[in-house]
């Protein structure tokens, strides 16, 4: 499985992961300029900006570990504009991360991390 393939399954359980406990998935990879979002759910009471991080091992240590401030401040921007572009500055919003370990393997596991961070 080569990286995109794994970055895609991750993007689904997640997706699936979400479903589960509730929330309304709302898009998947939403582009602004260069930067992407992996999706956007919403609750009853907040749009959540989720960044799904996959990986086989923990060789190189956990996979949200890989969330840099650079990235953070990326996924601020594509959240602004997809709320641009829906009319919908304002709406409470949170930041996500759902980390995937070994996904269809024996071991899998899948951890949501809610308000992983904020507006730097």
């Amino acid at each position: 499985m080569n990286h995109v393939e794994l970055g895609r399954l991750g993007e689904d359980l997640a997706a699936e992961h979400l479903a589960s406990k509730g929330y309304i998935v709302l898009d998947r990879n939403y582009r602004f300029m260069k930067a992407e979002v992996d999706i956007v759910a919403a609750t009853e009471r907040e749009i959540v900006f989720v960044e799904v991080k996959t990986r086989t091992s923990t060789s190189f240590g956990e996979p949200e570990d890989h969330i840099d401030d650079k990235k953070k401040r990326q996924l601020f921007k594509v959240a602004e504009a997809w709320l641009h572009e829906r009319r919908m500055e304002g709406s409470p919003v949170r930041f996500d991360v759902i980390s995937i370990l070994k996904p269809g393997k024996p071991g899998e596991s899948v951890n949501h991390i809610e308000g992983a961070f904020w507006y730097l």
